[in-house]
């Protein structure tokens, strides 16, 4: 697999995750879900550079790029703040 096929592959799953997120109804006080909305907006923007630097054909950037936000995204869904599945591996 090509370095940008990669990236694609992993750009399209977190796409899917930010469709499905959703914040745990029963672990997150209002002053928790305010830090959750944070991260998942910082993860937004590190999704947002990924999509940038793959048009700019900076494929190594945009996956570090993609990584960091899935790393925000998993500490989230570890901790029980967030609710979502990572699309299943074909």
């Amino acid at each position: 697999m090509t370095l940008e096929a990669l990236v694609t592959k992993y750009i399209c799953n977190t796409e899917q995750v930010f469709a499905e997120i959703k914040i745990a109804q029963n672990k997150s006080t209002p002053t928790n879900k305010e830090k959750v909305m944070k991260v998942i907006e910082t993860a937004k923007h590190y999704f947002a550079d990924a999509k940038y630097y793959l048009e700019k054909n900076k494929f190594e950037t945009s996956l570090v790029s993609v990584v960091y936000c899935e790393g925000l995204l998993d500490a989230l869904n570890m901790l029980g703040a967030v609710e979502f599945s990572w699309p299943a591996k074909k």
